[in-house]
């Protein structure tokens, strides 16, 4: 079995400029853990999941943050556009996406995806057509696919 065979063609997707907001609620509203970063023509350009929302949310960056914020502001204060882009409201897809994604194609057997996941330890692995988002196989797709067909990932002619 291949890529093709089990991967989701039709991805929900977010735009490079989506803000945290955006993204967040496309996450919530779809149920899902992480989505691609796309340009218009459907190029793949990152991924980006709940924890890289949550990751400028953390306690210890925000200490590091109020320092710097209270230095740079020296007893004045900042205009709260730009606080609020510093507390990361405003950060974009772009600058919050891991732009190295591990990626396969749609003739990648099953068995190497499960093995991406498992190595580089993440949970979707985009499927790519000439650099163009063509589909995505998640876990999930890989339990639906190991109860409907046991030896499938074991077995490459599946």
């Amino acid at each position: 079995m291949d890529a093709a065979e089990i991967m989701t063609r039709f991805v929900v997707t977010v735009a490079p400029s989506a803000t945290m907001t955006e993204i967040a609620k496309t996450l919530a509203q779809h149920a899902i853990s992480g989505v691609p970063v796309c340009e218009a023509d459907g190029r793949l350009v990152g991924i980006i999941t709940e924890g890289d929302l949550v990751r400028p949310l953390m306690k210890s960056r925000e200490r590091r943050r109020d320092w710097w914020l209270r230095h740079l502001a020296e007893g004045t204060d900042l205009a709260p556009e730009f606080v609020n882009y510093i507390k990361g409201g405003q950060a974009s897809a772009r600058e919050l996406m891991r732009a190295n994604v591990i990626t396969a194609t749609e003739t990648t057997p099953i068995g190497e995806i499960a093995e991406l996941m498992m190595i580089n330890d993440i949970k979707r692995v985009p499927i790519v057509r000439d650099g163009k988002l063509a589909g995505i196989v998640t876990r999930a797709d890989l339990v639906k696919t190991m109860a409907r067909n046991p030896d499938a990932l074991l077995n490459p002619s599946g």
